[in-house]
């Protein structure tokens, strides 16, 4: 009974958090907010600061050793934790994980639309190419940013039904994006821009869906306008985070088969974000998994979908239902994510592995590369590699 009692006790303690304490991490928070806002809100920075050099100069963004937290009054959320990948020019990159696990934090990470001041990149580097010269998003003040937000880099947002302001025409809201990275423009030269945009992402009534507002329209027509806005510029990469999301599936394919024709027709790139298997192994060059702001396993698509090796790679192929396939009960993956403000400090999936090791008691393995594209970070897989040995 006492020990019970103990048990309870503990836990208590431990979901617990005084008003003493609480002051003090908010105290702390402010303190260091206010040094990282100062920072981004300087004027008259010089552009040496911020430019950078691409490890590689055919991908089009690098994203190197990223940490991007959120500091909350109960702690700091590491809600990206050291993430490491590449978007190369022309292909497309598929980013998927579970609800949470950082995805679209990294891209809104490198459109500087974290929320903040609660949100701040706090170490590591976003390389962005330009074409003549690259910058360090990471270092970029706020006033730098906007020339290249919408224009260099843009987003498709996650719910279309939302994204769009309500009190505003369409014709509006696409005006905006072209008048403001287009200054010498005309009136009419910038109208004449919106109704092509429309027109290219298959709006047969162009004329008469600038006039309208948003409510006078389907989700799949709102989806479109939410790309005619991402694409008006031109941007050399499009991130596409769940573009399909409550939309029916002959919608879907119809977006995804835009997309992929206007990747193409306008050479971006595109990092794509989604739960959906299937539209990743349908669109994707490239795939990344994440789990609880790390990335466990990356590489082509060929290589992910035919020989995944993390068991979360693993658990994620099995959930999906498979068609001619008949079973009684979907598999999931057992157990839950750890609490992200007080992550363990090793391998964070060790608790849902129904394949974990002895090893998995110690700290978070390094990447350990498979092939020069496939990587994986588990230790389940060191009795295989030569280094080990």
């Amino acid at each position: 009974m006492s020990e019970n009692k103990e048990t309870k006790k503990s836990a208590r303690s431990a979901n617990y958090l005084s008003a003493k304490e609480s002051r003090r991490i908010s105290r702390q928070n402010r303190k260091i907010t206010s040094a990282m806002e100062k920072k981004y809100r300087r004027k008259n920075v010089p552009e040496s600061e911020y430019l950078t050099q691409m490890h590689d100069p055919r991908n089009v963004v690098e994203f190197d050793d990223l940490h991007s937290y959120f500091f909350t009054d109960t702690g700091t959320v590491k809600a990206v934790d050291g993430v490491t990948y590449e978007v190369p020019q022309g292909m497309t990159v598929g980013v998927v994980g579970e609800s949470g696990c950082g995805k679209s934090v990294t891209s809104l990470s490198l459109m500087q639309l974290l929320q903040r001041p609660q949100g701040q990149i706090v170490s590591g580097s976003i390389r962005l190419n330009l074409g003549d010269k690259a910058y360090d998003v990471a270092k970029m003040p706020m006033r730098a940013m906007e020339q290249i937000r919408g224009n260099q880099v843009s987003m498709i947002f996650q719910e279309p039904m939302t994204s769009l302001n309500p009190v505003f025409r369409i014709g509006a809201q696409v005006d905006e994006v072209i008048k403001l990275h287009n200054p010498t423009w005309s009136k009419g030269q910038v109208k004449q821009r919106t109704i092509e945009m429309l027109e290219m992402v298959g709006i047969a009534n162009s004329e008469g869906v600038y006039r309208m507002y948003p409510h006078e329209l389907s989700g799949g027509m709102r989806q479109r306008v939410m790309i005619s806005i991402a694409l008006a510029c031109n941007p050399r990469l499009i991130i596409a985070d769940e573009p399909t999301t409550a939309l029916d599936v002959t919608i879907q394919a119809q977006i995804l088969d835009l997309l992929r024709g206007l990747k193409d027709k306008i050479n971006s790139s595109i990092m794509l974000i989604t739960h959906d298997l299937g539209v990743i192994a349908e669109m994707a060059d490239y795939v990344v998994v994440m789990y609880a702001g790390r990335i466990v396993e990356k590489g082509t698509a060929q290589e992910i979908f035919s020989n995944p090796s993390h068991p979360y790679t693993i658990g994620l192929m099995a959930s999906k239902p498979v068609i001619n396939r008949r079973v009684d009960r979907l598999y999931s993956i057992p157990g839950k994510v750890p609490n992200p403000i007080d992550m363990p400090d090793y391998c964070y999936f060790r608790d849902r592995c129904e394949q974990c090791v002895e090893r998995c008691q110690g700290k978070y393995p390094p990447e350990i590369h498979l092939t020069d594209t496939h990587v994986v970070s588990c230790y389940r897989y060191w009795d295989f590699h030569k280094e080990d040995k």
